[in-house]
């Protein structure tokens, strides 16, 4: 008996994947986060034992296990705190977004391979990165190191900042920007700074409200939105 292999075919596979049944499904929203996993219990502490970072309430009080940071000691420099909140286009607060942080040590150092500067004392006790969850009034909150200069591309030196990264439902990749301090040394002739206008510029600034504590909002969309890289 001979066989059309043509009707050996299978039939179009009708299922939730058949974009004749439901079309194509969104691509672009990514998260909520997993909370047991990725902003972990103190990764928003850079400086000590807290337990800065993760969100308790978003999981059983049995799982909240995860270790504390472990510092090697205490880093050098003023320890300051980092706070804001994270806005959408609509002006709500964002509950569920994920900061990131990273930035040099008050040397004015990163701790990176790709830092091989040896004139500039490189802290073993401070790593430059950290993770934190937004509460559920949009706040994310740090407590790190003042950081130093770091040089520019134009071999002067950049204002002390501190890079952030941004992760939130529908934004698929990171969303990258900086925080500044108001009244620090080099703001006027920092090259990112330079190069926004008077009125963008200030998205990037924080301000002090208090003895060691600056604040900056971000926003990720809209008349206030924050000033983000392409990288």
């Amino acid at each position: 008996m001979t066989i059309d292999p043509a009707s050996r075919l299978p039939a179009p596979r009708v299922d939730n994947q058949d974009p004749a049944l439901f079309g194509q499904t969104p691509s672009q929203t990514v998260g909520p986060f997993f909370h047991y996993g990725l902003p972990w219990k103190g990764g928003a502490d850079l400086v000590g034992r807290s337990d800065m970072g993760a969100r308790p309430e978003l999981m059983p009080e049995a799982h909240y296990v995860l270790n504390l940071s472990s510092p090697t000691g205490t880093p050098l420099g003023d320890v300051i705190e980092i706070t804001g909140r994270v806005f959408d286009g609509q002006g709500a607060a964002i509950p569920d977004a994920m900061i990131e942080i990273w930035q040099a040590n008050a040397a004015g150092r990163y701790r990176s391979v790709n830092d091989s500067r040896d004139d500039v004392p490189l802290d073993p006790h401070f790593i430059g990165f950290g993770r934190a969850a937004t509460d559920e009034d949009g706040r994310y909150r740090f407590r790190t190191i003042m950081p130093g200069r770091v040089p520019g591309p134009d071999g002067g030196r950049q204002a002390p900042h501190i890079a952030l990264s941004v992760f939130a439902r529908g934004v698929v990749k990171r969303l990258a920007t900086r925080l500044y301090f108001a009244g620090s040394a080099g703001l006027e002739s920092d090259p990112v700074l330079a190069a926004l206008s008077p009125e963008r510029r200030d998205t990037l600034i924080a301000q002090a409200v208090g003895e060691g504590v600056w604040a900056l909002d971000l926003v990720l969309q809209g008349a206030r939105e924050t000033v983000f890289f392409d990288l």
